[in-house]
């Protein structure tokens, strides 16, 4: 017997194909299916659906890496503050990371994933992946896994440790201190990096993945070695080796906030800190010159990941989100998605801000697949509108 499909939300007119195909999307998901989506156009929420037992727009979820987006537009306001140079040393603003060799990386190169610093020899312990300082205190003294600016791969655990230093080196702040005084508290967002106790009651824990026995197949065919680079950058050659999946169910977690991968959000967060950044919303400013957004939109890194093994695309700190995933949206386009099946990004040029939120961890990692099917009908939209 079909189940029946109830999406609840609202859309603004010349959106409906958006709820059609959000309803088309869940008819082939599993009954215990809960999601979230959101758009905003020039400024204006125009997309604001959600679906799955207990979930609403306010439903908040682990975001994984899509947490590296929130990261990085705190070091672009720095940078467009004149407090940080894309091109000055990394050791200009932290001297104890030129140990082994690192002195001459950029924080340009660090943002393009080109540091070749993805994780310690030995790996972390929990406590320590919670805490963002802990794990940069580490990593100074890390020999880098291939020579800085020869090659990239996704610094899928380090990133915003390292990059937070920097900001904390600089301004006498953590990177979720500056981020919840320059952005989510002035902008009201619900995305946030450091859940406050208070809202705790508003997180759903992540579901396991659940693959069909093809897709368990293709899992089983990764190299899994505790010593592959992809091992080292996930944490799996830790004593306790982390279990991603898991990963937001921590408080201590989710508390903290580390700016890799410890963000907490709604589908509507998501989409409204893009539109904070790119177009302003509430009749505030855009937190971006459109320069800085530019600047920062510039792909940095493409090809060969050797982390991924695989294809990607980094712009300053984002993905480049037309070239890493979705090739119909507008040049310079800037986003991050997150392993648990989350997308975020910004498309300057179609005046988009988009979010997207599931519950049950998505197959394969990354951008779960019905965001290619959602984005595209996001933004036909949005073009047709605009």
């Amino acid at each position: 017997m079909t189940r029946e499909i109830r999406v609840q939300g609202t859309v603004a007119d010349g959106y409906e194909a958006v709820r059609d195909e959000f309803t088309a999307v869940l008819a082939g998901e599993e009954p215990h299916y809960a999601g979230q989506l959101s758009a905003y156009v020039k400024g204006r929420e125009v997309v604001d659906l959600w679906a799955g037992p207990d979930t609403d727009s306010d439903t908040l979820y682990g975001v994984y890496s899509s947490t590296k987006g929130a990261a990085h537009l705190v070091v672009a306001l720095l940078v467009q503050d004149g407090v940080l140079d894309l091109d000055r040393e990394v050791a200009h603003y932290w001297p104890e990371f030129a140990a082994e060799g690192k002195g001459a990386v950029t924080l340009r190169e660090l943002l393009a994933h080109r540091a070749g610093v993805v994780g310690a020899d030995a790996g972390f312990s929990p406590d320590e992946l919670a805490d963002d300082r802990a794990i940069a205190a580490r990593l100074a003294t890390q020999r880098p896994f291939w020579r800085p600016g020869a090659a990239f791969g996704y610094h899928a655990l380090s990133i915003g440790a390292l990059t937070g230093e920097v900001v904390f080196r600089t301004t006498g702040r953590t990177l979720p201190e500056v981020y919840e005084e320059r952005v989510r508290a002035p902008f009201g967002l619900d995305f946030f990096l450091g859940l406050p106790e208070k809202h705790e009651g508003r997180f759903h824990s992540v579901l396991p993945m659940t693959p069909t026995p093809e897709q368990q197949e293709l899992i089983e065919a990764q190299p899994t070695g505790p010593h592959t680079l992809a091992s080292i950058a996930f944490n799996r050659n830790a004593a306790h080796p982390t279990d991603l999946e898991a990963l937001p169910n921590s408080r201590s977690v989710r508390a903290k906030g580390p700016a890799s991968a410890g963000g907490v959000a709604s589908a509507r967060g998501l989409a409204g800190m893009y539109a904070a950044a790119a177009t302003g919303i509430g009749g505030r400013e855009a937190l971006l010159r459109p320069e800085t957004l530019a600047a920062f939109g510039q792909v940095q890194s493409i090809g060969y990941d050797l982390v991924a093994r695989a294809h990607k695309a980094y712009a300053v700190g984002f993905q480049a989100t037309s070239e890493a995933w979705y090739p119909f949206l507008g040049a310079g386009s800037v986003g991050h998605s997150g392993a648990g099946g989350s997308q975020a990004f910004a498309d300057p040029r179609a005046s988009l801000a988009y979010g997207y939120t599931r519950r049950r961890f998505a197959f394969p990692g990354g951008p779960a697949p019905e965001n290619a099917r959602l984005t595209r009908v996001v933004h036909e939209a949005a073009l047709a509108t605009g």
